[in-house]
């Protein structure tokens, strides 16, 4: 058995493949120590906890919905931007199966800030992404935002929105797109 594990990036690559496998509950530090050939000891020079290990597997799973390797560059319009979106929520729904579910409840009752951390970070990249796309859309009404409706607050709401379709396993994007258009455009 190796002392060392080459990678933290590893370490994640097999805690996801355990997820993919066999779910959210067979991930621990014994169960990735195996996967990765080294010893658990080895595991805690990357992670302090569980906890730890497994909000850092969920963040690194947001990082592949949103961040494809084939992907040459996000949308550029809203419409596309939504769209894209949708489509990697349900296509990471096959490789995940409940992930969008389940990683919400997946933490103990003390150990929900850490991981909720993890989420938040993941989730405000995605709003700002989608704030990026707002303000280079040259379809948007020039009027559309002002001060208390801006990019940035329209982003979350439109994000939550999205997230809502997917925890119900629903990623047609049409009645988002139909209130995309009533409010942003002519």
């Amino acid at each position: 058995m190796n002392t060392i594990v080459t990678s933290k990036q590893e370490i994640l690559k097999q805690s996801r493949s355990i997820l993919q496998t066999k779910g959210y509950r067979s991930i621990s530090i014994r169960a990735i120590a195996q996967a990765c050939h080294v010893s658990i000891g080895s595991i805690y020079n990357y992670f302090e906890s569980k906890t730890d290990l497994i909000s850092e597997t969920i963040e690194s799973v947001w990082l592949e919905i949103i961040h494809p390797t084939n992907m040459e560059s996000s949308p550029e319009d809203v419409d596309a931007w939504i769209e894209w979106v949708m489509q990697r929520l349900e296509e990471s729904q096959t490789l995940y199966p409940d992930f969008f579910r389940l990683h919400a409840i997946c933490f103990e009752k003390n150990e929900q800030k850490e991981g909720q951390k993890h989420m938040h970070k993941i989730w405000d990249h995605i709003e700002e992404s989608l704030v990026s796309v707002l303000t280079k859309d040259p379809k948007i009404r020039k009027d559309a935002f002002n001060a208390s409706f801006t990019p940035k607050a329209f982003a979350h709401t439109l994000f939550s929105m999205l997230q809502s379709l997917a925890l119900r396993g629903e990623y047609d994007p049409k009645i988002v797109l139909e209130i995309v258009h009533r409010v942003l455009y002519d």
